[in-house]
């Protein structure tokens, strides 16, 4: 049934809502637990108290005689109130605010408001002559005034209510970042790393279908696509390899009747197409074929290795030569290195007359470039010249007898080695393939 987790904690909605459930235990219990605590360290004077009891005798002094009014006051000035009577005019006198108040002040004033059931006269926040106070209509001519508080008397509101509000505060980010941290952060991350490392022709799983039902949806979404994609790539490569097999025999027939027609022009012109097709097969199948993914890495001296290249074209009469360390051990697959900078150089001799190939290190990169003094490739096309197949109509390609792969096949053995194929400009013309690879690359 789709909705077979609704009560477990397996998806990330009932997860939420057990760690909302838990954060209100936490407050309501620890937030008493911590008020229970400040009040006994800290005795705190409560307005709301204060205030209630100052209408209880306002009420009192509202039916006593004026005699009997005065003996009230007076017993409870005795008992360290400091409670006077005044006329109500003096109510116009009241001020909201002093001039010995802090903005601070104000602040906490206004945010943490004092919540009783009677209101003094002028509010609960007034100054009489510059001190805060707390007043009660005794009747049309009198009120009794409480004076003698504190002039941050409000701040003992924020020290009833903080400790609530801290233990809310404190335990909602701590579990909603924990939370977030442990059940979307931390496996999204994993996946887009996963993601962006993947070798799907490898046909390995992309990210362990682990964690919360949300979560292994959609790592498994990832893995079903990479099935998917690598099963793509196999029906391609089998279908070309059957193509190419289907027509290897009539190629094979026709360059035989090629050979024995009688015009030589004609026949020298059937046998380079027949030549052409047949090369277009085994470079089409040598692209397909992927040998670099399947390579095991392994220390070698990249150095010797290419060295060696610029021999072998020197040797055939090519102008190529090696800047570099003679010698530099890295963990590389050879056969696909080797063919990587072999299709550079191929492509380089072909525009240039005078080819450098350097090796060196930087910032835990190994990278070699390859440069050419020919007409170079224009900037536009640096990101096209990748595609499988995609031919420059410029000077590059006019004596090309490729098809097109070279450089498709250098950026995908560039890839599997963690690394990154890049152009630049060579001054004062010429063109720099250059091969970064992190050095510790397995």
């Amino acid at each position: 049934m789709p909705h077979r987790h609704l009560f477990t904690l397996s998806t990330i909605q009932s997860q939420i809502t057990a760690i909302i459930l838990s954060g209100l235990i936490i407050i309501v219990v620890g937030g008493s637990m911590l008020e229970q605590r400040v009040g006994n360290e800290y005795p705190m004077l409560d307005i709301d108290t204060l205030a209630d009891r100052v209408f209880a005798l306002s009420s009192i002094l509202k039916t006593a005689t004026p005699g009997e009014r005065d003996v009230v006051v007076l017993a409870a000035n005795r008992a360290g109130w400091d409670l006077t009577l005044q006329p109500s005019s003096l109510r116009t006198t009241l001020t909201t605010t002093s001039p010995a108040e802090s903005t601070l002040d104000a602040v906490v004033d206004f945010l943490f408001p004092p919540d009783g059931t009677q209101t003094p006269v002028g509010g609960w926040k007034t100054f009489l002559n510059g001190k805060r106070v707390v007043s009660a209509e005794v009747d049309e001519q009198t009120m009794l005034v409480l004076g003698g508080l504190p002039d941050k008397a409000f701040w003992n509101e924020l020290l009833a209510r903080g400790p609530h509000y801290l233990v809310a505060l404190i335990t909602l980010i701590v579990l909603f970042s924990s939370f977030a941290v442990r059940a979307i952060t931390r496996p999204l991350r994993k996946i887009a790393a996963a993601a962006a490392n993947a070798d799907i022709t490898s046909g390995r799983m992309i990210f362990e279908e682990k964690g919360s039902v949300e979560i292994v949806a959609v790592a498994r979404s990832l893995n079903g696509m990479s099935d998917r994609i690598t099963a793509m790539i196999e029906g391609r490569t089998r279908m070309l390899r059957g193509v190419s097999h289907d027509l290897r025999t009539p190629l094979t027939r026709l360059r035989l009747r090629a050979e024995r027609a009688c015009e030589g022009e004609l026949r020298d012109m059937l046998l380079a197409d027949i030549s052409r097709i047949d090369d277009l097969l085994r470079e089409s199948l040598r692209y397909l074929r992927d040998d670099h993914n399947r390579e095991t890495a392994e220390i070698v001296d990249l150095a010797s290795m290419l060295q060696t290249i610029c021999s072998e074209f020197s040797d055939i009469g090519h102008n190529v030569s090696y800047f570099g360390p003679n010698r530099l051990p890295a963990r590389f697959k050879p056969v696909a290195i080797t063919r990587a900078v072999n299709n550079l150089c191929e492509n380089a001799v072909k525009f240039g007359s005078h080819v450098e190939i350097s090796l060196g290190v930087v910032a835990e990169n190994v990278v070699v470039e390859v440069a050419d003094d020919g007409p170079g490739i224009p900037e536009a096309l640096w990101s096209r010249v990748l595609e499988p197949f995609y031919k420059i109509d410029a000077a590059r390609s006019e004596n090309s007898a490729g098809f097109g792969l070279g450089l498709s096949i250098v950026s995908e053995i560039t890839h599997a080695h963690g690394g990154t194929l890049e152009f630049l400009k060579r001054q004062p013309h010429g063109l720099i393939a250059r091969l970064k690879i992190p050095l510790g690359h397995s």
